[in-house]
């Protein structure tokens, strides 16, 4: 086996395959997100319903998705759904099953959130005779929100490393790319090292924004921070 070249390691950096892999890795990041926030902020309010249906609905979704490693869920809908007669592509599946998994932890995440609102900030905001959507867009989530950046900081950070388990179904994201790369090369050493520095470089920047916006909104630590432990 070759020793590890250091210049051909450097020109890895400029090469635009990988570049575009990074790009494809960062909007497989983003699109996760935006839908988990979404459907995560439903699944938390069944789990905050008080219905028992909903509540045990919700309880299951979370128990399933965050039980199960994320792998054998992209093979599941990638290759378990067309059993039944669901065809999703690798794209579409890559983006769903990166949201459903998100959606588990962001629901647990803004739960919390809401959670570590006191009480009586809810209920002096209805003795004022507010109706309940105020109460919850003006008093609830604005100090809910400071309480979920530091964990759903962490999310991302962690989703950015994991869309690299889409490289199994060929998801043509920085992971996969190298491996493309690599086969052609030859440089195993050389191209997977350029990955590695590539992923820092990114998680490096959210984490520079993530740090930016907890001084914005003058976050702190908080108990919340503790369910992404782990999954990053």
């Amino acid at each position: 086996m070759k020793g590890f070249d250091f210049q051909g390691f450097l020109s890895y950096f400029g090469n635009g395959f990988l570049w575009e892999g990074v790009l494809i890795t960062l909007w497989l990041t983003a699109l996760p997100i935006a839908g988990g926030l979404v459907l995560g902020t439903l699944v938390a309010l069944m789990r905050m319903s008080g219905n028992p249906w909903l509540v045990s609905f919700a309880r299951f979704y979370i128990w399933i998705f965050r039980g199960t490693p994320l792998l054998i869920q992209l093979v599941i809908v990638y290759a378990g759904l067309p059993q039944f007669g669901i065809r999703l592509g690798v794209v579409t599946s890559a983006l769903v099953t990166l949201t459903l998994n998100e959606t588990a932890y962001l629901s647990e995440i803004i739960r919390s959130g809401f959670m570590g609102v006191p009480a009586g900030q809810r209920e002096a905001a209805a003795s004022l005779g507010l109706p309940p959507w105020v109460i919850i867009w003006k008093v609830t989530l604005p100090q809910a929100f400071r309480l979920m950046i530091p964990p759903l900081g962490n999310s991302v950070n962690g989703l950015l490393k994991a869309t690299s388990i889409t490289s199994v179904i060929s998801m043509e994201e920085l992971m996969r790319r190298s491996q493309m790369l690599m086969q052609h090369k030859f440089d195993v050493l050389e191209v997977f090292a350029c990955a590695a520095v590539l992923y820092l470089l990114m998680t490096t920047a959210w984490g520079l924004v993530q740090r930016q916006l907890e001084i914005h909104f003058h976050c702190e630590s908080t108990p919340a921070a503790k369910l992404t432990e782990g999954t990053t």
